[in-house]
């Protein structure tokens, strides 16, 4: 039986300061990987985002979507599915955000303002849907590890990027003991390094609501671990 896969969690040049793909770039790589469709997911103005600060909110938020867009327009090309989504960040911890699109972004301009569980309230009245990223990575910029279980609906239990295992095995046990949603993703920042995470679905999926709709009846998909998996 034919699978489709697709990446929940990737960055582009464009919008993210440690990416070196473009949008257009890493849709032909994963194209080339045989995948079928990605989400894109930026790093947030909270983040390690390549936008600057000092511009008005509408054209920092238009910046940001460039990389998505860009994405979607060679997606159109090569028939190829790309979704919107984006990475926010509190504290070295993130989180990542599907299922609403830049007019959210345009009406909010005092969304970092926001503490954290004001974000993750809001966004999921919007009908947004939010997992938690890589929960228990240690690196120097992530100063403590902190769970959110009643405030998300989905954890990131494979982030195929992790060399240690430890990392997605806690994330496991985590979401199987709160009953949460689990995803997996690559953590993509380069066309050259792109870890076979995602999902592989046993048909097309056609737009991020459907992708949400999905993965909430728990059938019809499977987690890739990725290469280190």
């Amino acid at each position: 039986m034919r699978e489709y896969l697709y990446e929940t969690h990737m960055h582009t040049a464009e919008a993210s300061a440690c990416a070196t793909g473009s949008g257009a770039e890493m849709v032909r790589a994963y194209k080339a990987l045989g995948y079928s469709g990605v989400i894109v997911t930026d790093h947030f103005f909270n983040g390690n985002t390549a936008i600057p600060g000092y511009l008005p909110w509408k054209e920092r938020v238009e910046l940001f979507c460039r990389g998505y867009e860009n994405a979607l327009e060679e997606g159109k090309k090569c028939g190829f599915h790309v979704f919107f989504g984006w990475e926010s960040t509190y504290d070295g911890t993130d989180f990542l955000t599907y299922g609403l699109g830049k007019d959210f972004l345009l009406k909010h301009p005092d969304m970092l303002e926001w503490p954290l569980e004001k974000y993750l309230r809001v966004v999921r009245g919007h009908g947004g849907f939010v997992v938690h990223a890589h929960p228990f990575r240690e690196a120097y910029y992530i100063p403590e590890i902190r769970l959110y279980p009643q405030e998300v609906d989905a954890v990131e239990v494979f982030n195929a990027s992790h060399r240690n295992p430890r990392f997605n095995e806690r994330a496991r046990e985590y979401a199987e003991k709160h009953g949460l949603l689990m995803l997996s993703g690559s953590d993509a920042h380069h066309t050259d390094s792109i870890y076979r995470g995602g999902m592989a679905f046993d048909r097309e999926i056609r737009t991020i609501q459907e992708f949400i709709e999905t993965v909430k009846s728990k059938k019809g998909y499977r987690l890739l671990p990725g290469i280190f998996g």
